[in-house]
Order: structure tokens, then C-alpha cells, then sequence
């Protein structure tokens, strides 16, 4: 079950001169759950999730946040973590714990890279990477985190244990926001979907409640929202409903 809301964006706009990466979009993110951004390549949902990150100032629109008092309000994994290749796992992990008075070691036990604490962070492979990319993220204990594309590229063992780990800090009542092209997974993981095509939102509910769209799996259920919203752009009038 979702819990509260930790943070609220409301009609929110980011343009680029003459070109609209997303348009009047309101949304909340409530705690004890997963949110997945889902939409093709240029729909707006990185832009997105900067604004809520606060990297992006919005050309309109606000983002509010509502969530308990904490030292660091947001973690972010982006989508290409880089580290300094000199530093080991654990003086990686220690650099940022120390920003935050939290412990390198609980971190790296967090996603399980406890056992290579003292590799250089340049023979990392890319999932282990993005598993040292989610201890930062973690450290503080931040009521909110977030994750551009967690899992592409990985390998499908490496994507699953990702997506376990996001749950897990969702279940520890954690409000999460993913981005990802990772359909199945995203289906069994989320609880909340956002669908955004061309910057504007398409939909958003629950798994289940879009998929009684068409009954199938979520990448039919998306295939169909996307087609059902660029037929009603088309037609006269061009205002969704």
C-alpha cells in the first residue's frame, strides 16, 4: 500500500528555446512505493525527474516537497554513474557516507558489494557499477530516491537483483522514482506508473489499472495508451480529453 505524499510537481514545463521537453505535467510521489516513469526515447521522462531532483529549475510549474525532515531529502543513481577510478569500493562508499555521518560498510552491504570493498572502482563491471551508484544514492538515508535507468545494458541476472534492491528500499518506506525501458521488470516491480510521451503525461495509475486496458501484459497496455493518445493529438481540435 502506498503511503504519503513526499513530493508534488504541479503543471510543470521545461522548454529549451522554441522546444518543449516536457509540458504541464502534475503528479505526486507517495512513500512505500515504486513510481516508474515509463514513455519512449525523447518523452521527457529524464527532464522529469530532474525537475523533481531539483537539477532542472522548471520554466513553469512547481515542485514542492512534503516529506520528513531529513539531511539529504533525494538520492539519485543517474543513468552513467562515474567514479574517480583511483578510489577502492569502500573509499567510494566512504566518501560519500562521510558527506552524510552514515557507514561505508552498512552501504556496501546494502547491495550486496561487501565482498569486493577493496577493488579499484575501474575493475568494476557495469552492473557492480550501478550497484556501488545505488549504496550513494542510499547514504543518509534519503526519504526519497530516484534512478535513471538502473538496469540498461546489464544482463538479465544483474537487472533482476537491481530491481530486488529498488523494491527492498521501497518496502523500507522509501518513496522510489525509476525510469526505464525495462518493461517486464518494471510490471512486477512498480506500483505506480507515469506514461509520457513527447513531455506530456499520457496516464498514470496503478499496474493494474492500466492493464485493463487490453487485458495483456504492460508493453501492450503501453503500445495502446500511446497509440489511444496520439490519435486523440490528431484529431480535430488536437486537446486530449
Amino acid at each position: 500500500m502506498t503511503g504519503e505524499t513526499y513530493l508534488t510537481a504541479s503543471d510543470v514545463t521545461k522548454s529549451y528555446g522554441d522546444v518543449t521537453a516536457v509540458s504541464e505535467v502534475s503528479l505526486d510521489i507517495p512513500s512505500n512505493a515504486v513510481t516508474g516513469f515509463i514513455g519512449p526515447n525523447g518523452s521527457g521522462k529524464t527532464t522529469l525527474l530532474r525537475m523533481l531532483l531539483g537539477v532542472e529549475r522548471p520554466t513553469s510549474g512547481t515542485v514542492s516537497y512534503s516529506g520528513p525532515d531529513a539531511e539529504r531529502q533525494l538520492g539519485y543513481l543517474p543513468q552513467r554513474p562515474t567514479f574517480r577510478p583511483g578510489f577502492s569500493v569502500r573509499e567510494t562508499a566512504g566518501f560519500y557516507a562521510d558527506l552524510v555521518d552514515d557507514d561505508p560498510d552498512r552501504l556496501l552491504e546494502r547491495v550486496g558489494l561487501e565482498e569486493v570493498a577493496s577493488r579499484p572502482v575501474s575493475g568494476l563491471s557495469g552492473g557492480m557499477t550501478r550497484l556501488l551508484g545505488i549504496a550513494q544514492a542510499l547514504a543518509g538515508d534519503p526519504p526519497i530516491v530516484m534512478l535513471d535507468e538502473p538496469a540498461s545494458g546489464l544482463d538479465p541476472a544483474m537487472s533482476r537483483l537491481i530491481f530486488d534492491i529498488v523494491e527492498s528500499i521501497a518496502d523500507a518506506g522509501r518513496a522510489v522514482v525509476l525510469c526505464s525501458h525495462e518493461l517486464p521488470l518494471v510490471e512486477e516491480t512498480a506500483d505506480r506508473l507515469v506514461v509520457l510521451e513527447s513531455g506530456r503525461l499520457v496516464r498514470t495509475g496503478s499496474v493494474a489499472s492500466l492493464r485493463e486496458q487490453t487485458g495483456g501484459p504492460l508493453h501492450e497496455t503501453f503500445t495502446a495508451l500511446l497509440e489511444q493518445d496520439r490519435t486523440t493529438i490528431a484529431a480535430p481540435g488536437g486537446e486530449k480529453p
